[in-house]
């Protein structure tokens, strides 16, 4: 398994692989690809995803995806540590995320919950907090400085 930088030829791939993981697709476009980190197998074949999108000196981690057959493998952890080395190197401050079903996932990797009110203006304007992940969707954040 590789982990490398999304290129313009993964954005179709990325798309099937969150669909097939029930995450929001709408707005992954390739104005978004620069933020991705996909992992691939031997035969190339894209089948792990991580996204930082940028919200002003902090950014939403979203798009973390892993496939189905390749769940409880390390996979996704290893996605984590290789988005949030490069949240690091971009110099971002915190990391925030939307989730419905990996609360514990992220908890067990220093992410605390935030309550929704006391989220940044900046986060409640994205499209993932607006309307792409439903209001009972968890807000969590972990500090990477």
């Amino acid at each position: 398994m590789k982990i490398r930088a999304a290129n313009d030829d993964d954005l179709v791939d990325i798309r099937s692989l969150l669909t097939a993981c029930e995450l929001p697709v709408e707005d992954v476009a390739r104005s978004l690809l620069t933020g991705f980190l996909v992992a691939v197998d031997d035969k190339g074949a894209i089948v792990g995803s991580a996204c930082l999108e940028p919200v002003g000196e902090a950014a939403l981690l979203r798009s973390l995806a892993v496939g189905s057959h390749l769940r409880a493998t390390g996979l996704g952890m290893a996605l984590l540590l290789a988005i949030e080395r490069e949240a690091r190197k971009r110099t971002y401050s915190s990391l925030w995320l939307l989730t419905t079903s990996a609360q514990r996932f992220f908890e067990r990797h220093g992410y605390s919950v935030v309550e929704r009110e006391h989220v940044p203006d900046e986060l409640r304007e994205t499209a993932q907090y607006t309307r792409l992940c439903p209001s009972s969707a968890v807000c969590m954040r972990k500090h990477i400085k």
